[in-house]
């Protein structure tokens, strides 16, 4: 590997661009915005304010998703789920 492309990779992950990519990206297709170069700079905002602790990390679902994905998977609804529940769920 040439050094200049090992360079590119340690800068990289150094600054952890993959990551950010790619969760800009999941970001974006699950919110489907209208005005998405508006709505990726909304986000890098609140990134921003949430590392000088001004806000929140802007995350891919809400509690209400999480509560509705929950709800699916305690088909009895005795309050909790078994590992293998959460498996199945995490791999879909």
């Amino acid at each position: 590997m040439a050094a200049g492309e090992e360079q590119s990779r340690e800068y990289l992950q150094r600054h952890r661009l993959p990551e950010l990519l790619h969760r800009l990206g999941t970001l974006v297709l699950f919110h489907r915005p209208e005005r998405p170069r508006e709505f990726l700079i909304q986000v890098l905002e609140r990134v921003k304010a949430g590392r000088r602790a001004e806000g929140e990390y802007p995350f891919l679902m809400d509690e209400d998703n999480v509560d509705a994905m929950f709800s699916l998977l305690d088909v009895l609804g005795q309050g909790h789920i078994r590992p293998a529940q959460y498996r199945e769920g995490a791999s879909t």
